[in-house]
């Protein structure tokens, strides 16, 4: 820093024939021409030695490059700012923008080392496993938190920056004297974001979702793809997003497919005659899960839950490790089952049954039921 304001003096000295604005001008240029010249060759060398040999350190050093590139910039003007030649008014107000973007760069780098944190913590918790419930719990507390001090960390900084102007600073003084009516319609304007705010921490310590959690909201089944500070994206089955307000999964009901574990017991439901052989449908449904890579090998059952006036109801049970898994394990045990007995035992699948009489030399259609009745 000595050298460089120096250099920067011997300039000045150089160039004491222009005019002061002119000359301070020239000295504060250098002084950003030479911190992006150091920016860049620090840059370069750093791709260099890190982006083959160490990737996570790499893109850690990429979150990184816009803080030292205005970190180098700051330091640079606050060296040429006293050896420049400026007005006393021109170089107060210079400072006073020094200490604006000193603030800002003190709460950009509190964000930034926030969310490598999270980063490196989370690095331990795998969501590419079929087991992934502690996971997503982590992935959820970590990143529903980092997104509400974010905001916190926001809001402070730029309060901070405020307060650096006297005007605003009086102003926030006097409000804060006369906080009645004021802090009501302030307090009243806010309400629902700090309400999205609270919602959001009190999700993240209670957890009733959690990402890539199996939900139906508004009675549309989805999986919840983002959590943010104020809502959540629930990706629909059929690609659409759902975007919901954080204090809906705290004030409202909903399903949670996944809250416990991943694994789901799905059903199947089918229709059967009286006829069908019900512990043939029983040892096929068993070799049919047996044979699929979807069955977890926990549940399966075959129950007769229902009498219809022409048809027997049959309930399949079967569970597998995810809610996407347990559904098309379901579509896969229907295809299967209805092929089945197709080919193997027609007499089981549903049909009515008839009786054709002749009355009169007319030949006509009579259900069983009814010709019971005429005998009546």
């Amino acid at each position: 820093m000595d050298s460089l304001r120096t250099a920067l003096t011997w300039i000045k000295d150089l160039l004491d024939w222009l005019p002061d604005p002119l000359v301070a001008l020239v000295i504060l240029a250098i002084a950003v021409l030479l911190a992006l010249a150091l920016h860049r060759w620090i840059d370069k060398l750093s791709r260099r030695a890190l982006a083959g040999r160490y990737p996570y350190v790499f893109s850690t050093y990429m979150q990184t490059h816009g803080l030292s590139r205005l970190a180098l910039l700051i330091l640079a003007m606050m060296v040429a700012i006293p050896v420049a030649p400026l007005r006393p008014e021109f170089a107060e107000w210079i400072a006073r923008l020094m200490g604006v973007a000193v603030i800002g760069l003190i709460g950009w780098a509190a964000l930034i080392a926030l969310h490598i944190a999270a980063d490196l913590y989370l690095r331990r918790f795998r969501l590419d496993i079929d087991d992934n419930l502690l996971a997503r719990k982590h992935n959820t507390q970590v990143r529903v938190l980092s997104r509400t001090i974010d905001v916190l960390l926001v809001v402070l900084t730029l309060s901070a920056a405020l307060m650096t102007f006297p005007a605003v600073r009086q102003y926030g003084l006097s409000l804060f004297a006369s906080a009645g009516v004021a802090g009501i319609l302030v307090g009243l304007a806010a309400r629902p974001v700090l309400s999205n705010l609270m919602a959001g921490v009190q999700l993240a310590m209670t957890q009733p979702i959690r990402l890539y959690d199996a939900v139906v909201v508004e009675n549309e089944y989805g999986i919840i793809e983002e959590i943010t500070s104020t809502y959540v994206v629930v990706k629909l089955w059929d690609l659409r997003r759902m975007i919901v307000p954080l204090t809906y999964f705290i004030e409202k009901p909903f399903q949670n497919w996944t809250r416990e574990t991943s694994a789901l017991v799905g059903s199947v439901l089918i229709y059967v005659d009286y006829a069908a052989p019900i512990g043939v449908i029983r040892e096929k449904l068993k070799e049919i899960l047996k044979q699929s890579g979807k069955w977890d090998g926990t549940t399966v059952a075959v129950q007769v839950t229902d009498f219809k006036e022409g048809t027997m109801e049959l309930r399949c049970l079967m569970s597998a490790r995810s809610a996407a898994q347990t559904f098309d394990l379901r579509c896969e045990v229907r295809e299967k089952l209805v092929e089945f007995l197709q080919k193997e035992h027609p007499e089981a699948l549903p049909h009515s049954r008839q009786i054709t009489s002749e009355e009169n030399g007319d030949s006509k259609v009579v259900s069983p039921e009814a010709k019971t009745r005429r005998a009546r």
